[in-house]
């Protein structure tokens, strides 16, 4: 597999656990001209919109995947989410929206996990 295969694979699983949460998936690779957020998705227990960062290594010789989440990628993200928001206005939405969070879908090997309210 090449780098954007694998990184479509990953997301995929990772909007399958997501799902398997109770969670919504709204969009998968969301564009916008400053950037892309892997996936945005609903969690309804929260009644939050969550703009996920999907991340993966095979093991853990180059340390956890979140830690490559640096702090101009979270601007970016910030950015295009906001993007999002103007697109998308939370009291425009067919459910309710108390508020949003930016997360990281960590995936090692076949383990994963969600860091909520990462950055």
């Amino acid at each position: 597999m090449n780098k954007r295969s694998t990184g479509t694979h990953y997301e995929t699983v990772a909007a399958r656990f997501l799902e398997l949460q109770g969670m919504e998936i709204l969009e998968r690779n969301y564009r916008s001209r400053e950037g892309e957020i892997d996936l945005i998705a609903y969690d309804p227990a929260e009644r939050a919109l969550c703009f996920e960062e999907v991340k993966y290594r095979s093991g853990l010789r180059f340390g956890y995947p979140s830690e490559a989440v640096t702090p101009a990628k979270c601007s970016k993200i910030r950015l295009v989410s906001r993007h999002y928001l103007m697109q998308h206005p939370p009291e425009d939405l067919v459910f309710p929206v108390r508020g949003y969070r930016y997360d990281i879908v960590e995936i090692v090997g076949n383990r994963i996990r969600i860091l909520k309210n990462a950055f």
